[in-house]
Parts: structure tokens; sequence; C-alpha cells
């Protein structure tokens, strides 16, 4: 599990929370052209770092993960990468706290739970396989505050069951998707994490944090997930660095200067109602604008670091200034002008 790589890729692009939306997800890649009309991969050597928080909110969170999982595999053949990362959302999941669940994304499960109990049921009958185990051992079949009394909410148990069978440490899903992601990331200058990072998380150690979150994943580190994924201050769930008006500057500076050659960190998880922005001097860039249906519905916005063009937010429509971020007009300049401060990230118009 690599946490850093000290050369920077010739063109980097930064995504922000996808919430279980397929189809927004597929834009915020078309707008970078890193996929084709099929969605195959068509960045060639780009590297993609995607923050976290696919899963909740919306209804196609498994589709997403074999779509970046796909993509994975078709740009590592050309010399690209696509990096996935834990969100606060993913952790949730895993720890079975469901309370962000779109009913949509409950039945996505109960269907994927249908199909894999088939494929199990056929791998038993092969001979010299061993038998398959059964995901479902020690879930219940009640849970606190359902009344099914009546069978009137059977399938909701089913789905929840099914969900919390995928998800749970060393679970299907979880196993081979979550367990891949990393949850702090340095590529050159540009420190990525989905909430933010403070000096502890850095003197804890960068890489001890991925590999234990991976292991937790995995089923090999306990039940609880580890404490620095969780409260306010956690790596995943931090705000101190994403509220639009107040960035602790002073902070970020302190953190940065203990992190070799870092000048920014890249974050998603707090929606940003103006799109992507960078304060402090651009040392905090959010990214995170919102894009599900089910968690704001705004236009895809995509960050890209290259070293022909520098900092660029890639937005599929000038309408999204206007219609998102007129309350910050003042804080801008005049059109597709540079965002705040002055020499921050170029917003471009790209048709997707």
């Amino acid at each position: 599990m690599r946490t850093h790589y000290p050369s920077p890729p010739g063109r980097l692009i930064a995504i922000g929370d996808l919430h279980g939306d397929l189809a927004k997800s597929k834009e915020a890649f078309r707008l970078a052209n890193l996929i084709d009309a099929s969605g195959n991969w068509t960045g060639g050597s780009t590297t993609v770092v995607q923050v976290g928080d696919v899963l909740d909110r919306g209804g196609d969170e498994i589709k997403i993960l074999y779509f970046l999982e796909r993509l994975r595999r078709q740009a590592e053949k050309t010399g690209g990468k696509v990096i996935t990362m834990n969100g606060n959302h993913e952790i949730m999941n895993v720890r079975s706290d469901f309370r962000n669940v779109d009913k949509s994304g409950l039945k996505e499960f109960r269907v994927w739970a249908e199909w894999y109990r088939i494929g199990q049921v056929m791998k038993g009958l092969c001979e010299g396989l061993e038998s398959p185990k059964d995901v479902f051992k020690g879930i219940p079949f009640s849970f606190r505050g359902i009344d099914n009394e009546n069978g009137n909410n059977e399938a909701l148990i089913q789905e929840l069951r099914a969900r919390i069978a995928a998800l749970r440490p060393n679970g299907p899903i979880s196993a081979r998707f979550l367990s891949r992601n990393v949850t702090v990331l340095v590529i050159g200058d540009s420190v990525f994490v989905h909430g933010g990072l403070l000096p502890k998380h850095v003197e804890y150690g960068l890489q001890r944090i991925n590999e234990e979150v991976r292991d937790w994943i995995n089923g090999l580190g306990g039940e609880r997930a580890p404490g620095y994924c969780r409260g306010p201050d956690a790596v995943v769930w931090l705000r101190k660095f994403s509220k639009e008006k107040n960035c602790d500057c002073e902070t970020l500076e302190h953190l940065l200067a203990t992190i070799p050659g870092s000048k920014r960190m890249i974050m998603g998880h707090t929606i940003q109602k103006i799109g992507i922005n960078g304060v402090c001097d651009n040392r905090a860039i959010r990214i995170d604008v919102g894009m599900s249906k089910g968690c704001g519905n705004g236009l895809p916005e995509v960050l890209e670091i290259s070293e022909n063009s520098g900092l660029r937010i890639l937005t599929s429509n000038p309408l999204y200034q206007d219609k998102y971020k007129a309350s910050s007009h003042s804080e801008r300049k005049e059109g597709f002008g540079l965002l705040f401060p002055e020499q921050g990230p170029k917003q471009v118009e790209v048709k997707a």
C-alpha cells in the first residue's frame, strides 16, 4: 500500500465525493477526458485521485466501485493510475453505520446478495474447491427500532442484512474494494485526505494509518475503527480546513511543514457551494462540489494539476457559476477568471 509518490505525474486529476451517483461520476471523468462514451479509459498516463465517499446517498454504490476498479486496470495498461481513498462514509459503512443510506442503495445491495448467494451455491457444486463461507453468519434477523411482527418490514431487514454482510470487516465488497483504498496520500507537493490532517496524524505515521485502516477493513484490526477515523478530529471527519469561510491557516502551515516538499492539502467531505476553491494562499484546496443527486445535485467540477498549466478547475457549464456562486461573487474575479486568492487555480469550461 503506497502512501508517497515523490515525483508528480505530468497530469494529475482530483475528483471529489461521488455518493452513489454513477452518471455524475462518469461526467466528472469525461470533464478531464479520462473516459470515452462507453466509459472506457482514455486518460493515457494521467493519475486520478478520488478522495472518497463513494458510498451512501445514492443507489449506484456497487456500480461505481466496479467502474473505478475497471478504470484502474485499464489505466495501468497505459501508464496511468486511478487511486481511490476512504472517506467518512466508507468508514461508517464498514462499521454498519447506515444513517445516510438511500433506499435505492439498500435495494442495490439486496440484488447483489441474491446473485452472490447463487454464485456461492455454484461454487459449492465444484469438486476440489473449499466450501464457501457463509457471509451472513452472525448477522441478526431483527433490528432495534424495526417492527416486523406482521412481516411488513421483511424486505428492509433482508436489505440491511445484505449490506452488513457485504461491507463489514472482511466482507466480500469491503475486502475486494475498500481495503484497496488509501486513507492519506502524498503525490509530489500535494497531500490528499478526505477530511483533513493534523500534526498528530503525521507524527503517528501516514503509512501506518493506511496499513492499519486496510487491516481493519480486512478483519485483522478488531471491531472498532482506528481512533484517528473516529470523532471530529479524525482524518475522514475533520472540517478545520474545509469550512467555506473559516480555515485554520496557521495550523495548516505548520502541518504542511511536517511533510517534506508539500505545498497544499486537497480534501473533500464538505460541500463547497461556490465550487472548487482554494484558501490560505492555495494551501487548502476544497473539491467536494456536492455533485451527487442525493447530496446537492451540483454540476461536476474536477481539479487538474499539470506541469504545463498549473492548477485549473474543469467545470461542465458556465451556468454553474451563476447558479451556485452568485453569493460569493465579490470573492471572485469577473467571469471565468482566477479563483481567490489571485494566484489560485483557473476555472475552465469543458464540454463533457
